[in-house]
């Protein structure tokens, strides 16, 4: 969606160029640059999670990181803002604490820290 919105945002700049408004086009025209920069992150960062016997592999801006499964704590953090409960999975390992969300993970992180779960019980045993 973020690729669509980018490329509406795209023909809006174009539309606002020809018609001569210079603040509409340079408003829309950061619009279009901030979701593009999100759909390239989305892009490029996916999967931002996996797991496997091994254990777990992050993808961040910063690069790949790899955690094994005796060094991963893992974890679910609730915050309530503006009325609203929002629940994020942390996997923590030593100095390092990573946070993802619903968006990052595709899935509600409750259901996804039970796959995790089962599957460093199948590792570890």
């Amino acid at each position: 969606m973020a690729w669509v919105l980018t490329l509406l945002l795209l023909a809006g700049v174009l539309w606002l160029a020809i018609g001569g408004d210079v603040g509409g086009t340079v408003l829309t025209g950061v619009a279009m640059l901030s979701v593009g920069a999100l759909a390239l992150h989305g892009t490029l960062l996916r999967p931002r999670l996996s797991a496997g016997p091994g254990g777990l592999l992050a993808r961040t801006v910063g690069g790949a990181h790899r955690y094994s499964w005796t060094e991963a704590r893992l974890r679910l953090r609730t915050t309530r803002r503006l009325g609203r409960d929002s629940v994020t999975l942390e996997v923590e390992s030593g100095d390092h604490l990573l946070v993802f969300g619903r968006i990052d993970l595709g899935e509600d992180p409750r259901d996804v820290l039970d796959v995790l779960t089962a599957l460093k019980g199948q590792a570890l045993s």
